[in-house]
């Protein structure tokens, strides 16, 4: 017998919750603020959940767009090397029709007042 008042109690406060009319009871009303918060706790708890997810997949495509940029940095300055060679540069300057020194350069040698009046 005490299992058919478990049931029917059971059954009972089913049909309360989904009818809205445990709403109306003075023990619920007591509870409210108290209900209130929790609801405003599990929706800040979700909103967070949304946040952080969105940050992680930020900075996974940051960290993708990073290696991208590293990759293309490395083979840029590769490129540049192999341009900046002297053979590279002289067959780069022959095309324009201009060609490489063959003689030493020389230096130029200034004397000024000062010096020479030391010397005397």
């Amino acid at each position: 017998m005490s299992e058919e008042k478990r049931t029917n109690k059971v059954v009972r406060s089913f049909q309360s919750v989904v009818s809205g009319s445990f709403l109306s009871r003075k023990e619920t009303i007591r509870f409210f603020p108290f209900l209130v918060f929790i609801a405003l706790l599990a929706v800040l708890y979700i909103a967070n959940g949304y946040y952080s997810e969105s940050k992680m997949r930020k900075q996974s495509k940051l960290t993708e767009e990073l290696k991208e940029l590293r990759s293309e940095y490395l083979i840029t300055k590769s490129d540049l090397m192999f341009v900046s060679k002297q053979s590279e540069v002289a067959k780069s300057v022959a095309v324009l029709g201009l060609r490489e020194s063959v003689e030493p350069p020389k230096k130029i040698g200034i004397t000024t007042l000062n010096a020479t009046a030391a010397k005397e």
